[in-house]
């Protein structure tokens, strides 16, 4: 059984990862997208446990995709999950330079860890976690560029409501 792991801030989870979720779960036995908590990020949309419900809700339907959070190593979570690929969703070249080196460090500190680069699918290349904040905080509709769960989250976050439960 060949277990990947798709790890991510995800704040918010957008179309592009959508897309890289589905290909990459019919690539590999088992998918496990994992939330990032990242400490120096303290100024995100959502909290981790947000985070985890939105692709929670978005996966439901996909049966060997689950949802986990870590915090620390990427490769110490790969052990504990008995997984041996990373996917990365890749926009463009900038992407690319920085993976490339998260890859190589992460093959250092474990060989038995490979990592696969999944190209998003066009329609999404030039949507970023980044662009959808700085759209929803400006009162822009982002319907076009994130799922349902993630929308209906920022409707409420921006329109004064407070977050729906996971």
């Amino acid at each position: 059984m060949v277990r990947a792991v798709y790890p991510g801030s995800f704040d918010p989870l957008h179309n592009g990862h959508v897309d890289v979720i589905r290909r990459a779960a019919r690539l590999f036995d088992h998918l496990t997208v994992t939330v990032a908590y990242n400490p120096l990020k303290d100024n995100g949309l959502f909290t981790v446990d947000e985070r985890v419900a939105i692709v929670r809700e978005t996966v439901a339907g996909m049966a060997n995709v689950e949802v986990a959070t870590f915090q620390g190593l990427l490769v110490e979570f790969m052990r504990s999950a008995k997984a041996n690929v990373i996917v990365k969703g890749l926009r463009a070249i900038s992407d690319f330079e920085y993976e490339l080196q998260m890859a190589h460090l992460n093959r250092q500190m474990n060989p038995a860890v490979e990592t696969l680069f999944v190209m998003t699918a066009t329609r999404w290349s030039y949507v970023s976690s980044t662009r959808v904040r700085e759209i929803a905080k400006l009162g822009a509709d982002v319907a076009k560029l994130v799922p349902p769960a993630t929308l209906r989250r920022v409707r409420a976050r921006f329109d004064g409501g407070s977050t729906p439960a996971g």
